[in-house]
């Protein structure tokens, strides 16, 4: 059960995910980092809405440093989401399309994620 402090948290960093990805098609010479910060939020919306952040943030910052992946699903796909972040933050020349396409996925699949741990879809 969630309690309506995280799940009004999972909501607006979600919101404003979709808001950012919206601005980097707008704002092109702004894209890269607005596109990261949306990835960025959609992690943000999948940590409240599976307990404490801080403590999801942990327990995947211990299993990035693992030399074997885990078996658990969902924290292999934050696992590797935290990866995407950590790269796109260390190239200098973002492919746009590319990185748009990447952040869009995983925009939705936040989106989809929360949707789903709510119970309630999330508006623009």
């Amino acid at each position: 059960m969630m309690d309506e402090y995280r799940r009004g948290w999972a909501h607006r960093y979600l919101r404003e995910a979709k808001a950012e990805l919206e601005a980097a098609q707008k704002i092109p010479y702004m894209a890269p980092s607005l596109m990261i910060e949306a990835i960025r939020k959609a992690r943000n919306a999948i940590y409240y809405s599976l307990g404490e952040p801080a403590s999801i943030e942990v327990l995947v910052r211990d299993e990035l440093s693992k030399p074997k992946p885990t078996n658990d699903v969902i924290l292999r796909f934050l696992v590797e989401m935290e990866k995407t972040v950590q790269q796109l933050a260390e190239i200098e020349e973002i492919n746009d399309d590319a990185v748009m396409k990447q952040a869009g996925t995983i925009v939705q699949v936040a989106s989809d994620f929360v949707e789903t741990l709510t119970e309630e879809k999330v508006d623009n």
